[in-house]
């Protein structure tokens, strides 16, 4: 999947996440867009590193301190963009679950769409 499609799907994750949780709000469409290529950059950056130093935690925990790392990610990007703003960390674990769950659906659907029928 390109750059571009995964920034708009970004974008309209972020964008259902500040429809649907009170603590998220965004200043304007372009900055849905600039926090998604931000959220891209901080997801390639430095979500590797806190994913490496958290890895005993992440394993102790079966996998489940993966959701805070993707809140921390998602306060990140708050914390960079002057037009985002996460009330709280409760609402930044929430929007990253959104964010998560909207580009899982997104990403199923463009790859089911690219995938060519098997003829029987």
């Amino acid at each position: 999947m390109g750059f571009l499609a995964r920034t708009l799907i970004t974008a309209v994750a972020f964008w259902l996440a500040e429809y649907l949780i009170d603590g998220i709000s965004f200043t304007g469409p372009i900055n849905l867009l600039i926090a998604a290529v931000v959220f891209g950059v901080v997801n390639a950056l430095i979500r590797p590193v806190i994913a490496l130093l958290s890895l005993p935690l992440t394993v102790l925990t079966l996998g489940l301190f993966t959701l805070v790392v993707n809140a921390l990610m998602f306060a990140i990007t708050a914390g960079v963009m002057p037009g985002m703003r996460v009330a709280s960390f409760w609402d930044a674990f929430m929007g990253a679950i959104i964010v998560w769950l909207v580009s899982w659906v997104a990403s199923r659907l463009l790859a089911d769409r690219a995938t060519p029928a098997v003829n029987r």
